[in-house]
């Protein structure tokens, strides 16, 4: 399944050979938990490099060290991370690698297994978020809870709904659909949109627990 199934706000990294080999590694049983590291952060930060072509940017014209004049673009306007714990903070390192001195803030949801809503448990941002492009990340895309929950509290900070942007490794439709009919203007930018979800609310075929891998531990929840 690809973006076209969507409309302009969904974007899916085009599928070379490179791009389904990393996937290959990373989705195999077999695969240790440092190549998992190493090839999930090469796909995070492709990710980002995505999300930064759908930022806002102006004509710039600048003088070569030859004298001559060179016509780019420059950005326009300001951006921020948010990381959705635990798992989001995995893609951190990639957004600071191509953006120096980025500020990121964090949000802490937990579904509560009395009512199954998503709970906001904790959040720290920029104190100028409202005008900034929110790069908004978490690799894993399920049900689509936490994430609608998460533009939820990016709304009520003053962040303009199209101003979000969401970096995502693997998503399901389920989760796409449930996110764009709550929010149709947020930008989604996925590596790839898997067949769904199974009966113990993981994405399949997906990764598994992508928190528990990356990290080597067995807190991390994934199925949002």
């Amino acid at each position: 399944m690809n973006e076209e199934t969507y409309n302009s706000h969904v974007r899916v990294l085009k599928q070379t050979k490179q791009i389904v080999e990393i996937q290959t590694i990373i989705r195999s049983k077999e695969t240790s938990r440092s190549d998992f590291i190493f090839y999930s952060d090469r796909l995070i930060r492709l990710l980002v490099e995505e999300g930064l072509n759908l930022l806002p940017y102006e004509d710039k014209v600048v003088e070569t060290p030859t004298g001559a004049l060179y016509e780019g673009v420059g950005f326009k306007g300001r951006i921020c991370g948010v990381s959705i714990m635990c798992s989001g903070e995995s893609m951190e390192r990639a957004l600071r690698d191509c953006c120096r001195n980025i500020r990121i803030g964090k949000i802490i949801i937990k579904k509560q297994s009395n009512t199954m809503k998503h709970q906001l448990y904790y959040c720290k941002f920029p104190r100028d978020i409202a005008q900034r492009h929110v790069f908004l990340m978490d690799p894993m895309i399920a049900t689509g809870g936490s994430v609608c929950r998460a533009v939820e509290v990016l709304l009520e900070s003053g962040v303009p709904e199209n101003q979000i942007i969401f970096l995502n490794l693997i998503a399901t439709p389920e989760g796409i659909k449930k996110l764009l009919d709550s929010h149709p203007e947020v930008y989604i930018v996925t590596c790839s949109i898997d067949e769904g979800i199974d009966a113990e609310g993981f994405t399949v075929p997906g990764v598994g627990n992508f928190g528990e891998k990356y990290y080597g531990t067995g807190d991390d929840d994934d199925l949002h």
